[in-house]
């Protein structure tokens, strides 16, 4: 099974990062991230796939998932009309912030806790998740406020399911990460450009072949084939801010259009204009 590493940043002007109803169903998207994430969906039964725990979950689901916990996408297959929620937030923010300050003790432990992975359940998972679908509603010091007040709630309730018995622990390790982060963060950096995996080799002091070999044994994909998928992931996300199909193309770093065309097909099982269409019709639709 594919493990990737997802880049993490937070919002502008915010210690967080808020994805307010983002839709991987079809996507089969296991990965970790060094971030803290709390997901709520709602409306969807699907599988629950933290780290070794897989289980159900049945019609809404509120899940604190720790640092580096691979996890699988929980709206994955879903097929029902659902809303999602997932907050972000980097370790830096969690220990600077609530190891220091004593009033925020409660809350220190439940993000020690959440390397287990924790399922909240009854009134707590339905008032946290009632308040976190108004999350993107609030301006970010209110989205602050409202965060800290979410975490006392979790810290203090006794909703609770651990889904590990012990807390987990990443088969990668640190150095490990941090390669893929500084080739990942690289990407992200310039993917815009025309990226040859000489230059990425070369980064890490290896060969082009020796590099081949190490990023298909750690990612179970080719270089060129992540930095497709990466690209296609902000081509979708160009299309659906209003860029139309030739922006779109050369803004990711593709150099023919067909070419790009016959990518997002072949990841998404549709064509860039057939994606932009499909998704401006369902938002038109809910605005009805």
């Amino acid at each position: 099974m594919r493990t990737e590493l997802e880049l993490i940043r937070p919002d502008a002007n915010s210690s967080f990062r808020l994805l307010h109803n983002p839709r991987l169903n079809h996507l089969f998207y296991w990965h970790f991230h060094p971030a803290y994430e709390l997901v709520y969906i709602d409306g969807a039964s699907g599988t629950r796939h933290v780290g070794d725990h897989t289980s159900r979950y049945e019609e809404s689901d509120l899940v604190l998932i720790g640092s580096n916990i691979p996890h699988l996408n929980f709206d994955y297959g879903v097929q029902t009309d659902y809303e999602k929620v997932v907050l972000q937030m980097q370790p830096s923010f969690t220990q600077h912030i609530f190891s220091a300050v004593p009033e925020l003790k409660g809350i220190s432990q439940l993000f020690e806790k959440a390397q287990y992975g924790i399922a909240f359940t009854g009134v707590t998972k339905q008032e946290v998740g009632e308040r976190l679908k108004q999350f993107h509603l609030l301006n970010p010091f209110q989205q602050f406020l409202e965060a800290i007040a979410l975490f006392q709630l979790l810290a203090e309730s006794s909703d609770t399911v651990l889904l590990h018995d012990a807390p987990y622990v990443n088969q990668y390790n640190e150095k490990e990460q941090e390669r893929l982060r500084g080739i990942y963060a690289f990407i992200d950096q310039h993917y815009q450009r025309k990226i040859g995996v000489e230059e990425v080799a070369a980064r890490c002091n290896l060969s082009k072949a020796a590099f081949c070999r190490y990023f298909k044994k750690t990612t179970a994909n080719t270089f060129v084939g992540f930095l497709n998928q990466y690209r296609i992931s902000q081509a979708k996300r160009l299309l659906l801010s209003g860029k139309n199909v030739s922006e779109t193309c050369y803004a990711c770093g593709f150099e023919r259009l067909s070419y790009f065309n016959r990518t997002f097909k072949k990841i998404t099982k549709e064509n860039p204009l057939a994606f932009k269409q499909r998704h401006l019709q369902k938002s038109f639709k809910k605005k009805q």
